[in-house]
């Protein structure tokens, strides 16, 4: 390769990129796809006298993908993992599971061999944080839905790494034996330790020492050289060099200096990244997407469906309220980067043929399009979702969220944490032994059956030897999750819900029953759907996924019978505190207490907070349904005293008026929601 060709190949690169982003950027587009449409420009496969040498590309684009990730690493750390805590990590691992059992379940399908279709389930499991965070900055998206999708896209940049560092592992392996298996666990598991450990006694004081030279230049060619090294190292040892830049980052971040290293770093990394994305477009092959149009249709459908329900699902469980669900479901309801990535991995191994690449990128293409649409339609599809609950389910979804709260900052005393946490490692063993039992059997079964053979038992006795075998295995650990998850939605639900003191009537029976099986629900998703996942690919059918339907099905009764039980609790609720405005109703507004009685006596029902409306307020003379109050802010209206009368849980018909007393009910951010709306 001459000087000038190198020149020529980043000249016609950049000048390319530089147009279509400016056109891109013109028609109000992510300028990623800008970035695609020219590498397809440029690329082999068009018939423009315009072409870069794709060797040059290919090699600047491996740059690409290292500082993206390295700048990906330094926006992630331990204490940023932390700090997102559990309810980022709950969501997380139930939308990827969920996504890599659908990716596998559509590649097997469409008759792809099992390595491509757990790569398609792989590719299409990660959103994409570069193409979110373009388009919350261009939308000015703040405040509490902006932390939940930065949270969960955090936790699924950690899982793309681990995953990244699985197929390579698996791809280069010698077999699926169960040792072999273990082995290669073993190994990534060794790598990580080992690397992070030794790299926070060293990375952190070294770049705290650089930064106090106070010079720049100084400090961005050491971070590259850290960033370059621990790439190199991890390539030494098999690894992808994406994973260890992105170790490299997290470590870089550990020093608290990220903010210094950051801007330094931005614009190489910009540069650098225009090129990768550049060369993403070049691989496409117009002719191999015309052929697998159906597959991208199907692919494109499952990753907007499955990634709006599944995260959906996870915010909501962790507290989030239908609305913010909602919205972060539709919001990381597309793929980018770590799809390019993942796939370029397959391909770089020879584990998934040259068709899946082009796949992915128009998969990411038509999504990315879609999502600043999805992000602006999302708040008024959360308002319609709300409004066509049934009313069980409304009633159900305001209060869930104020006992989530009571969970969070209730007394540590009433359920010692280590007590649950307990129950959650118990929780996840189990799994992870059922999971490796699975496994074990199926990379093994041939071998198990031609030792029994061997003993001259027939074929047929044999095979229901080994399964029947398996299953007794199976079985201890199958009990132990359910029953492990009765114990902690019971733990949790005491904690957020206790029972009344010195009372011969458990008067908070009803919320805590529909708390506790909301939970046990929360706990078989977050195991039940990552163990589908892992254990499909050693099953020849859909036997997991049944178990797990039927557990969910039969949760699902309960749940709507516990449900319905609580509209009674909350009617029963809201009598009360009309009693209770009745005697604050000659109080001026600042007077109006909390109904800190209502809610000592019925339990459940949040800490209803009564609300006057002025003559003057927006909302008199408007019906619930046109202040859609639920749906906006979270919060619902138990009762209405309104003079000599009154409304015991009211309608969304119900029309306001001037001096109306509301009673609020629902997380204490939500009230102050509501309360804002409400005066306008």
């Amino acid at each position: 390769m001459q000087a000038h060709d190198f020149v020529k190949a980043l000249a016609i690169v950049l000048g390319v990129a530089a147009v279509t982003t400016i056109v891109f950027q013109r028609l109000r587009q992510p300028v990623v796809l800008g970035y695609i449409i020219a590498g397809l420009i440029i690329g082999p496969h068009v018939p423009i006298p315009l072409v870069a040498d794709p060797g040059i590309v290919q090699t600047l684009s491996e740059l690409g993908v290292i500082l993206l990730m390295f700048s990906l690493g330094l926006e992630f750390s331990l204490r940023k993992l932390v700090k997102v805590g559990p309810t980022a990590g709950v969501t997380a691992l139930i939308q990827a599971s969920f996504m890599l059992w659908l990716g596998y379940v559509v590649g097997r399908a469409f008759g792809w061999t099992v390595l491509e279709s757990v790569f398609t389930g792989a590719l299409i499991a990660i959103s994409s944080t570069t193409i979110i965070a373009r388009a919350f900055e261009e939308q000015g998206i703040r405040g509490r839905l902006r932390e939940v999708v930065v949270g969960v896209l955090i936790v699924e940049d950690l899982i793309a790494i681990l995953l990244m560092a699985l197929l390579t592992a698996l791809s280069t392996g010698s077999g699926l034996s169960a040792g072999a298996l273990a082995l290669t666990v073993g190994r990534l598991g060794a790598f990580l330790v080992g690397l992070v450990v030794v790299g926070l006694l060293i990375i952190p004081r070294a770049i705290r020492a650089i930064i106090r030279l106070n010079r720049p230049e100084t400090t961005l060619v050491a971070s590259l050289g850290i960033c370059f090294g621990v790439a190199l190292l991890a390539q030494e040892f098999g690894y992808s060099v994406a994973l260890g830049a992105f170790l490299s980052g997290s470590l870089i971040a550990e020093s608290g200096e990220e903010k210094v290293i950051e801007p330094l770093v931005a614009p190489v990394r910009d540069a650098f990244a225009a090129i990768f994305f550049v060369s993403v477009g070049m691989l496409i092959d117009p002719a191999l997407v015309a052929v697998h149009w159906v597959a991208i249709v199907v692919l494109t459908l499952v990753v907007v469906v499955g990634k709006i329900g599944g995260v959906t699902l996870g915010a909501f469980l962790t507290g989030n309220g239908t609305r913010t669900s909602v919205q972060a479901g539709l919001s990381l309801a597309q793929i980018g980067e770590f799809s390019f990535i993942i796939a370029g991995l397959g391909l770089t191994l020879n584990a998934t043929g040259t068709f899946l690449y082009p796949i992915a990128v128009t998969v990411s293409a038509v999504t990315t399009l879609t999502t600043p649409w999805l992000i602006r339609a999302s708040g008024p599809v959360a308002s319609w979702v709300d409004r066509k609950l049934p009313r069980p389910l409304q009633t159900f979804v305001t209060l869930y969220g104020s006992w989530i709260e009571n969970l969070r900052t209730g007394p540590h005393r009433e359920t010692p944490g280590f007590q649950v946490r307990r129950m959650l490692r118990l929780l996840f063993l189990d799994a992870a032994l059922l999971a490796g039992i699975v496994i074990g059997t199926s990379v093994s079964f041939d071998r198990l059956l031609g030792m029994l053979i061997g003993f001259g038992f027939s074929a047929d006795l044999t095979w229901f030897l080994v399964v029947g075998a398996a299953l007794a295995f199976c079985a201890p650990f199958f009990v132990g999750i359910f029953g492990l998850a009765r114990r902690l939605g019971l733990n949790l639900g005491e904690r957020a819900l206790p029972a009344t003191a010195g009372g011969t009537v458990d008067l908070a029976a009803a919320p805590r029953r529909a708390f506790v099986v909301t939970l046990q629900l929360a706990c078989v998703l977050l195991v039940g759907i990552p163990l589908v996942a892992v254990t499909q690919p050693f099953l020849p059918g859909f036997q997991g996924a049944l178990v797990l339907l039927v557990l969910l099905i039969a949760l699902a009764f309960a749940f709507w019978r516990s449900a319905t039980n609580l509209e009674g609790h909350v009617r029963a609720g809201a009598q009360a505190i009309i009693e209770v405005l009745a005697a604050q109703s000659k109080l001026p507004d600042a007077a109006l207490s909390p109904l800190d009685e209502v809610h000592a006596a019925l339990p459940g029902i949040g800490a209803p907070v009564p609300h006057r409306l002025e003559p003057g307020s927006a909302a008199v003379g408007k019906t619930l349904a046109q202040l859609n109050l639920r749906g906006l802010t979270g919060a619902t209206v138990l009762a209405i005293r309104r003079g000599a009368g009154s409304v015991v849980v009211p309608s969304a018909q119900e029309l306001l008026r001037a001096d109306d007393v509301l009673a609020l009910a629902g997380t204490h951010e939500a009230i102050d929601a509501a309360r804002a709306v409400l005066s306008g």
